[in-house]
C-alpha cells in the first residue's frame, strides 16, 4: 500500500483547502482512511476518518461542522475539504490506511493504521 497526500499550501483564515490522498495497492484488507495532523511541537492529532464504503465518517472535535471527508473509490482517492480554516488548523496532515475497524475509538488512534503518507504542509495565516 503507498498513500500520496497532495494539495497543501497557505492560505488566509477563513479561507478553504482540499488536500487529497490517492492511495496504490489498496485491498479490502484496508477499509479505513484516517487524516491526522501534526503541528510542531504537538502530538499527531486525529482529523477525520472515512471507511472506504462510507458508511462511517467520523471527525475531530475541532473539525467538526468545518473539514468534510470524502472519497472516490474509482481514482483511489480521499480528499479532505476544509473550510472555515483557522491558524491552528496549521500543520503537516497525514493519511493513513488501515482497518476493517470494529470500535469507533479505533477509527481515532493512529497507533491503529498500518501505512501512513508522507504528509502535506498546510500553513494558515494572515
Amino acid at each position: 500500500v503507498q498513500l500520496q497526500a497532495s494539495g497543501g499550501g497557505s492560505v488566509q483564515p477563513g479561507g478553504s483547502l482540499r488536500i487529497s490522498c490517492d492511495a496504490s495497492g489498496f485491498t479490502l484488507d484496508y477499509a479505513v482512511i484516517g487524516w491526522f495532523r501534526q503541528a510542531p511541537g504537538k502530538e499527531r492529532e486525529f482529523a477525520a476518518a472515512i471507511s472506504r464504503f462510507g458508511d462511517n465518517i467520523f471527525y475531530g472535535g475541532s473539525m467538526k461542522g468545518r473539514f468534510t471527508i470524502s472519497g472516490d473509490n474509482a481514482k483511489n482517492t480521499v480528499y479532505l475539504q476544509m473550510d472555515s480554516l483557522k491558524p491552528e488548523d496549521t500543520a503537516v496532515y497525514y493519511c493513513a490506511a488501515g482497518g476493517p475497524f470494529r470500535s469507533v475509538i479505533n477509527y481515532y488512534s493512529p497507533g491503529r493504521y498500518d501505512y501512513w503518507g508522507q504528509g502535506t504542509q498546510v500553513t494558515v495565516s494572515s
